[in-house]
């Protein structure tokens, strides 16, 4: 399909292209503003509603729709593909061509396609003039957003950030979709890694033990004609580092360090509070006396005359030996 100059932005919109000065009476004013927004994969038509003042009953729309190597008109009535979607008689003020539920094979135009789109009002046999919104394709209009489920794994030394494409692409497709990283050491100044065409992206030769912050973003590149489409930044995040081989080997020498160092310092406090008291010391750990085996077994069978052997107050014989003199004659 040929391509345009001059578009760029998710909406393409029509300050009411060919409507005529001026209903007749039998004829509904005109929608106003017709607008296609192109997010991801979305492709949704809306313009603003018509009111009138003298009439209770709703107004209701129809959606037309065209390629330019056609010169025919079609109704988005749920029967013409590839379009399965009816935005013929609708209340609402927007037909989506892309609603959630529908089957890919029928999920809105061809991303590659020119595609042109109209609108009008109608209420019974009474129809407005037919207000057509700019042509669209969807790769060269889309807005891009995130990239989808981010997952950022810490490694030594390193980040592993595994994605998913901010909307799927057929294959094989006319585009391709490519990433780039801005991170930056919390707090530092930014850096971008990128273009990557792969949903793994390592970031290398990171600091250890160290917080860094990060956003990623994609870029959608349609090589037929050459157009690249910047997507969104995704939500900030921020990750720590593991330690590395030299940070682990580092870290063991510190805590053998401070060990001994902790151990000694208990060890000096230890040998000088021992040394400042050691009378104290000793009369804690000093045996306490006994008790008299006597007073133990009294104690233990107080039936015992004990105490009659420990009473000095009795009247006692004063000890004596028996001494034998023999007296032998001499001889002469």
């Amino acid at each position: 399909m040929g391509a345009h100059a001059g578009l760029g932005s998710r909406r393409v919109s029509s300050e009411g292209s060919q409507v005529p000065a001026g209903p007749s009476q039998d004829q509904l004013p005109a929608p106003q503003n017709p607008e296609i927004w192109l997010y991801n994969a979305q492709q949704v038509l809306r313009w603003g509603p018509v009111s009138l003042s003298n009439e209770t009953r709703p107004v209701a729309y129809q959606v037309q729709f065209t390629f330019p190597a056609s010169s025919t008109w079609m109704d988005v009535n749920g029967r013409n593909s590839p379009i399965m979607v009816n935005c013929w008689g609708i209340l609402a003020t927007e037909c989506d061509f892309t609603p959630a539920g529908l089957s890919l094979d029928f999920l809105g135009f061809p991303m590659h396609f020119n595609v042109s789109l109209r609108v009008r009002a109608e209420l019974e046999t009474r129809t407005s003039a037919w207000v057509a919104a700019p042509w669209f394709q969807h790769y060269r209009n889309v807005t891009i957003g995130p990239p989808e489920n981010i997952v950022v794994t810490p490694g030594k030394g390193s980040l592993f950030i595994t994605l998913s494409p901010p909307f799927n692409i057929s294959a094989p497709s006319p585009v391709t979709f490519s990433y780039y990283v801005h991170y930056w050491e919390n707090p530092g100044n930014p850096q971008v890694k990128g273009p990557i065409h792969s949903n793994l992206i390592v970031l290398k030769d990171l600091k250890p033990l160290t917080v860094y912050c990060l956003q990623v973003r994609a870029e959608l590149f349609w090589k037929l004609q050459n157009i690249a489409r910047p997507g969104h930044l995704s939500n900030e995040t921020c990750h720590k580092t593991e330690a590395d081989a030299s940070t682990r080997f580092q870290q063991g020498i510190l805590i053998a360090v401070a060990t001994f160092l902790s151990l000694a310092g208990v060890a000096g406090s230890c040998l000088f509070v021992i040394l400042k008291y050691r009378g104290l010391i000793k009369h804690w750990f000093h045996t306490p006396p006994g008790i008299p085996v006597q007073i133990e077994e009294y104690l233990k069978d107080p039936a015992q005359p004990i105490l009659e052997a420990l009473d000095d107050s009795s009247p006692k014989e004063d000890p004596w030996d028996s001494v034998s003199v023999i007296l032998c004659p001499e001889k002469e």
